[in-house]
C-alpha cells in the first residue's frame, strides 16, 4: 500500500514538473519565434519602402548596403538622419547583416527585376520559382519555407520581397535543444529528489502502520488465553453449580469475544501474511463457496442466482480466496434487504472479476468510502446483527490486495454491489 502511495507522490511530482516544463519550453519557443517572425516582417516592411525599381546595383563603401533603397541623398550621407516616426525603426546593424531578396514583376506579368542580395546563397533561378510560387498563393505576406515574404501592389509594377530566416530557425531550433536537455537534467535531478521526499513523507506513516499491525496481531494472540481460561472456568463452575442466567451470559460474551479475536487474527494474516503462489481455478472456487450459502440463504428466503464462467484462473491463496467469496457473500446475506442475491464471475480484459449484489438500505458516498475501514459499521448493521464486528470487509480488501487486486463498492438502484478483480492466471 505504502509503495504504491510512493510511486503516487512520485508520478505526481513527475507529471507535474514535466507538464511545467514542457509548457515551459513551448511558451518560449512559441513567443521568441513569433516575436522574431514579427521583427522579420516589420524588417521586410521597410525593405519593400526603401525598394525602387532600377537601383538594383550593390552600392559604393559607406552606403547602408541595400543599394537600392537608400533612405538619405548622396550629398547629405554624413548628416545624422532624422528617426523614423512610424513604429518600425529597426537597429540599422540588424537591418545590415539581413538578407533579403526581391523580384519585380511587369503588370502582364514579365520579371523586371531580380535582387539576390550579396550573399549569392540564392540563384535568380531559385528566386524566381519562390516568387511564382508565393504569387500562385495570392497572399500578401506570409511564410514560404524558410523564407519570409511581403507582396505589395506597385503603380506599374507588382514586388515580391523576400528574407532568409534560415540563421534564426536555426537559432530557434538550437535553443530549444538546448532547453530540453537542461530541463531533462533538472528534471532527473528532481525525480531523484522527489523520490526522497516520498520516502521521508511515508516512513513514518508506513511504521505508524507496521506498529498497528503488529499491535492487533499480537493482542489477538494475546486475548487467546485469557478466553480459554473463561471458558474453562465457565466449564467448571457449570459441571459444580449447574447452568444459570449468569454463566450464559459469560459463555455467550466470552463465544463473542473468541470470535472477534479470530478476526482479528485473520485480518492480521491477511495484512502481514505471505501469499501462496499455486494456481486457483477461481471458477470452482466461487461455486464451492456458494453452495454452503445457499442452504443459508434458503432458511431466510432468499435466493442465490450465481452466473460463474468456467474456467477462469488465478494464481494465489485458495484460502484467503475462498475467505474473500465467504465474506462477500455472508456481508450480502446478512445485511441484504431483498430475497435475492447475485453473484457472477466474468473475464475482463486480462481479470477476473467477481460481483456479488443485494438489495440493500440507502447509502451515500460517505458510508461506501468508510465501508472497508476497520471496525466500520452502518447504525442498522451495529443494532441489529451483534456478531458482526465491522472487520469482514476490511480482511475482505486485504485478501484482494494482496492478490494484486482491488475491491470496492458500489450503491446504484436501490442495490449494493461489491466488485473484485484480480488478475488473471498467465498461460
Amino acid at each position: 500500500m505504502f509503495n504504491k502511495t510512493k510511486r503516487k507522490i512520485v508520478f505526481t511530482v513527475v507529471f507535474s514538473l514535466l507538464a511545467l516544463m514542457l509548457v515551459t519550453l513551448i511558451t518560449i519557443y512559441v513567443s521568441n519565434r513569433i516575436a522574431i517572425d514579427r521583427e522579420s516582417h516589420e524588417m521586410l516592411r521597410t525593405f519593400a519602402e526603401r525598394y525602387t525599381l532600377g537601383e538594383q546595383s550593390p552600392p559604393p563603401d559607406g552606403e547602408d548596403g541595400l543599394g537600392n533603397m537608400p533612405d538619405i541623398k548622396p550629398d547629405d550621407k554624413n548628416e545624422p538622419r532624422e528617426p523614423r516616426d512610424d513604429g518600425r525603426r529597426k537597429n540599422e546593424r540588424e537591418f545590415q547583416l539581413s538578407t533579403f531578396y526581391s523580384v519585380a514583376y511587369s503588370e502582364e506579368g514579365e520579371v523586371l527585376a531580380v535582387n539576390s542580395g550579396n550573399s549569392g546563397l540564392q540563384s535568380e533561378e531559385s528566386l524566381l520559382e519562390t516568387a511564382a510560387s508565393i504569387l500562385n498563393k495570392g497572399e500578401k505576406s506570409g511564410r514560404a519555407g524558410n523564407m519570409i515574404y511581403l507582396v505589395e501592389e506597385r503603380d506599374d509594377y507588382t514586388l515580391v520581397a523576400m528574407i532568409d530566416q534560415t540563421i534564426n530557425d536555426n537559432n530557434q531550433t538550437l535553443l530549444f535543444r538546448q532547453m530540453l536537455v537542461i530541463g531533462s537534467a533538472a528534471l532527473i535531478v528532481l525525480v531523484v529528489i522527489s523520490v526522497f521526499v516520498a520516502n521521508k513523507i511515508v516512513r513514518p506513516l508506513e511504521e505508524n502502520d507496521k506498529r498497528q499491525k503488529r499491535f492487533v496481531s499480537d493482542a489477538g494472540h494475546e486475548l487467546k488465553t485469557p478466553i480459554a481460561v473463561i471458558s474453562a472456568n465457565s466449564e467448571l463452575l457449570r459441571r459444580e453449580a449447574g447452568s444459570s442466567e449468569w454463566l450464559d451470559n459469560i459463555d455467550y460474551e466470552n463465544e463473542r469475544m473468541s470470535d472477534l479475536v479470530k478476526q482479528l487474527l485473520a485480518l492480521s494474516h491477511a495484512e502481514n501474511g505471505e501469499l501462496a503462489k499455486e494456481t486457483v481455478d477461481f471458477s470452482q472456487l466461487v461455486d464451492g463457496e456458494v453452495l454452503p450459502f445457499e442452504s443459508l440463504a434458503f432458511e431466510k428466503n432468499v435466493k442465490i442466482d450465481s452466473d460463474v464462467e468456467a474456467g477462469v484462473t488465478v494464481e494465489g491463496s485458495a484460502g484467503q480466496l475462498k475467505q474473500l467469496v465467504s465474506i462477500l457473500l455472508d456481508n450480502a446475506l446478512s445485511h441484504g434487504t431483498g430475497n435475492e442475491i447475485g453473484v457472477s464471475l466474468h473475464r475482463v480484459k486480462h481479470m477476473a472479476v467477481l460481483s456479488v449484489t443485494n438489495k440493500a438500505r440507502e447509502m451515500d458516498p460517505e458510508q461506501l468510502s468508510h465501508l472497508f475501514d476497520r471496525f466500520y459499521r452502518t447504525d442498522e448493521s451495529r443494532s441489529e446483527n451483534s456478531a458482526h464486528y465491522g472487520l469482514g470487509l476490511s480482511i475482505a480488501k486485504a485478501a484482494a490486495e494482496m492478490h494484486g487486486g482491488t475491491i470496492r463498492a458500489d450503491y446504484t438502484d436501490g442495490k449494493a454491489i461489491f466488485t473484485v478483480s484480480l488478475p488473471q492466471k498467465k498461460i
